[in-house]
């Protein structure tokens, strides 16, 4: 048994936590929030979740999937809205029954925490309201004053914006880099219909694609969508370019006309709601050994991608079953596990940080194209003749547990090979030309 500290109690410290204990280590968790569970969302941060076969999995192997997926709705498609003319529903499988599903950081958050609060009798414990403020000794910072504590191994599971990694780094034990787009996110919400029920279909995730810009919405059991514009930060058209709510409501009528009349807070939500960043963290090593002991990083502390693919934090949870593997492959020696679990786990969250990237210039500008959609028809007509041989990038992402350097390598090989087919199939539609004519 190991005494372990984790720090960041948000979703993958939360899972982590009952994993390890479930290995029957001793785990205190620290959090420098106050108890979520006890107060409501920081106001415009929460960002739907898209929870799909990754991150279920993880679930799954506790014994939590049925608990969260009560407070999930499933979406198994794309719904488009042009600026005008007819959506168009594109389903995200072959057979248009997988979904991803829709649910609120803040509800899976508290699920989790009460599934690491009820592990208390297997060793866990959660303390909020400590900040971290030093790694080598552990010095947290709580509204009572400085609390010192001590741990065999730490692991920081505490975000993009990692304080165990930036002490790391302060320390001169590892590099890191963080690549920030010229974009930011503000959240809004869609109101129910006059019935009370949903103002749009809620089986279905929701893009305004508008080439350099782009809105999506996730429904929510109230029967609100929870609305995340994804826009450029300067510019025309852009965060910086409105300003008073005339120019606000000028600008969503132009370019969103078909949900103006389903925001009534439109203007509130739009000015109130701050904008958040998007990038993506790149480090290493993430572990490192320090005289108080192991120090290790796992989810967006060690590898933050944006938020395009749906796979932020089903990556995290992954990275929770890959750990407990390495684990159970090692003893439950953390010195051992640490650097394997980055040697099996670095390649694979470099695949999805760039799948995830490609996948924002398709979501903004591609989905809404003709051409976009014939190659989807035409994907599904191949995955339709060749089962089980050809399947398409979103699915193995989205619905395997495929490592996602498996992946990227797969599609590429894909495509190679369909790319032969089509010269093969041109040439010999030539050699005929030539051969009818004389």
């Amino acid at each position: 048994m190991t005494d372990i500290a984790v720090v960041g109690a948000g979703l993958t410290g939360s899972l982590l936590a009952c994993f390890l204990a479930r290995r029957g280590h001793t785990v205190t968790v620290y959090e420098r929030r106050a108890d979520p569970r006890t107060g409501g969302a920081e106001r415009g941060r929460s960002i739907n979740l898209a929870l799909s076969e990754r991150g279920l999995d993880a679930l799954r192997r506790l014994g939590l999937a049925d608990r969260v997926l009560a407070d999930a709705l499933p979406m198994r498609g794309r719904m488009i809205h042009p600026v005008a003319g007819d959506l168009d529903f594109q389903r995200y499988s072959l057979d248009g029954q997988r979904a991803i599903n829709s649910i609120s950081r803040g509800a899976l958050n508290n699920a989790l925490l009460a599934a690491a609060a009820a592990s208390a009798t297997a060793g866990v414990k959660l303390l909020f309201e400590h900040r971290l403020t030093g790694l080598d000794p552990l010095v947290f910072a709580t509204p009572s004053g400085e609390v010192k504590a001590t741990a065999e191994v730490v692991i920081g599971a505490d975000g993009a914006g990692s304080a165990v990694r930036g002490h790391l780094l302060g320390m001169g034990l590892l590099d890191e880099s963080v690549d920030v787009l010229d974009y930011g996110y503000k959240e809004l919400t869609i109101a129910p219909g006059p019935d009370g029920d949903f103002a749009m279909d809620p089986g279905a995730l929701h893009i305004w694609p508008r080439g350099t810009s782009m809105m999506i919405a996730l429904p929510n059991p109230d029967k609100t969508f929870t609305c995340t514009l994804f826009w450029p930060n300067g510019g025309t058209s852009s965060f910086a370019s409105l300003g008073g709510p005339a120019a606000i409501e000028r600008h969503f009528e132009a370019v969103y006309p078909d949900v103006v009349p389903l925001m009534p807070d439109l203007v509130d939500d739009y000015r109130l709601n701050p904008v958040g960043l998007l990038g993506t963290v790149h480090c290493g090593p993430w572990q490192a050994v320090t005289p108080g002991g192991p120090v290790g990083l796992i989810g967006d502390a060690a590898h933050a991608i944006v938020p395009f693919y749906g796979q932020g934090a089903n990556c995290g949870f992954e990275d929770c079953v890959v750990l407990d593997r390495v684990l159970d492959e090692t003893g439950d020696d953390f010195a051992e596990a640490l650097p394997l679990f980055e040697a099996r786990r670095r390649d694979d969250v470099e695949a999805i940080a760039a799948m995830a990237l490609a996948n924002f210039v398709e979501m903004r500008d591609r989905v809404a194209s003709p051409v976009f959609r014939l190659g989807k028809t035409i994907e599904h007509a191949l995955e339709r003749a060749l089962p089980g041989r050809y399947v398409s990038r979103y699915e193995l992402v989205s619905f395997s547990t495929t490592p996602y350097a498996q992946v990227r390598d797969r599609v590429r090989r894909q495509h190679q090979v369909l790319w032969a087919a089509g010269l093969l199939a041109l040439g010999a539609v030539g050699t005929a030309i030539v051969r009818w004519r004389r």
